[in-house]
């Protein structure tokens, strides 16, 4: 025989296991974890409440998110529109030296017309040759017809003022940066995207 008394006799069925009214198994009425008296979700003593979610909580919280159908270039970290890509530095020379070959083509007058038809696109006649686009990098669009005539005519003017001298500053910057600005390019905030699919067309 054990010599431990029964906690439940035979014959006390389930009333000896059942709390009294209005009580829970386990602890007393009106007592949560915690202190007694302290509902559920309250701090124990020497605990700070955690602050209430706002109703705005949720998409836009996050300032640095990069916005949907853009994507970050790991080179250079500009944001960019899915289906574009940086320009590479062999296709930018290209339309360097294919722009004085379609001033002589066109005669002059022809390539200045044609350049002030598609500045609005983001566009020269030589980066519209080669599928390039310039892209505002500060706010996330195609540049536009102003922002076009800061960089091909403020930008390249500056350029000129010590030819050979801001010539070889404005390679090396674009040579040697990651997002491969030129100087005029610093000036009007671009950087220059290859856009083989035409996704930036509209």
């Amino acid at each position: 025989m054990s010599q431990f008394p029964d906690p439940y006799p035979p014959g006390a069925g389930q009333d000896a296991i059942q709390p009294p009214p209005g009580q829970a198994h386990g602890r007393p009425s009106g007592e949560a974890y915690g202190q007694p008296g302290q509902g559920y979700g309250q701090p124990g003593p020497g605990l700070t409440p955690a602050p209430p979610v706002p109703a705005d909580y949720g998409y836009g919280q996050y300032p640095n998110a990069v916005p949907q159908g853009m994507y970050v270039d790991q080179a250079s970290g500009v944001v960019l529109p899915q289906g574009t890509q940086l320009a590479s530095v062999g296709r930018r020379i290209g339309a360097y030296f294919l722009s004085p070959l379609l001033v002589i083509v066109t005669l002059g007058i022809g390539y200045l017309v044609w350049g002030l038809l598609i500045w609005g696109n983001g566009q020269t006649p030589a980066l519209q040759v080669l599928g390039m686009r310039v892209w505002q990098s500060d706010t996330n669009r195609v540049a536009g017809f102003w922002r076009m005539a800061l960089r091909e005519i403020v930008g390249r003017f500056v350029e000129g003022l010590l030819s050979v001298i801001t010539e070889l500053t404005s390679f090396v910057l674009f040579a040697a940066s990651k997002d491969h600005k030129t100087l005029h390019d610093h000036i009007a905030g671009t950087v220059v995207l290859y856009d083989p699919d035409k996704v930036l067309a509209s």
